[in-house]
């Protein structure tokens, strides 16, 4: 496990499974929406792709993403674990509408120094609102990539609540540090 990939829904959680994976196992973390977003107003990363090719040429990353859809198809052939972030989604939208409220109200600076507005809520692209409508398709098209024969050499991890995932990571810390997952 050296190149990752965490999918899942918006709002699962996603970059802090990511970002825990990577400090566990001392790998590179990249958090996909700060490097698609640079810029006020949600200006997208004209070097995405450049940048993207750049990481996962490398030979250890982690990458909290679904993929990017400019970026899809050459991170899932150069992945060689998806983890898989498939929780229900009462659980997602409880996470998500957490962190947005907390967004918003302290006004909390994201990727590209943009900031969730209360406007912002209204939009069909809020990550809330985005996150119940993309939801089953969203699982579906992870499921399909899966089950695709181009990623048959991938190693799927499908983590379907969050005490799993806890325990996932704990398993993978003690394997890091030489212990077997059964220890």
């Amino acid at each position: 496990m050296k190149r990752v990939l965490v999918a899942g829904s918006t709002g699962a959680g996603k970059t802090t499974l990511a970002r825990t994976l990577a400090e566990r196992l001392a790998i590179p973390f990249h958090e996909m929406d700060a490097l698609a977003i640079t810029g006020p107003g949600w200006q997208e990363n004209p070097l995405l792709r450049e940048d993207i090719e750049r990481i996962s040429s490398g030979a250890a990353w982690i990458i909290d993403s679904f993929g990017h859809p400019k970026v899809r198809d050459l991170l899932w052939s150069r992945a060689d674990t998806i983890v898989w972030v498939d929780y229900s989604r009462p659980v997602i939208m409880r996470r998500v509408l957490r962190r947005s409220a907390a967004r918003t109200l302290l006004r909390r600076r994201i990727f590209g120094g943009n900031i969730e507005t209360a406007g912002s809520w209204l939009s069909p692209d809020h990550p809330a609102r985005w996150a119940w409508s993309q939801y089953a398709n969203r699982r579906a098209k992870i499921a399909e990539r899966c089950a695709d024969p181009r990623f048959a050499p991938l190693d799927v991890i499908r983590l379907a609540t969050p005490r799993a995932a806890a325990r996932w990571l704990d398993d993978t810390a003690g394997e890091r540090d030489g212990e077997s997952a059964d220890a």
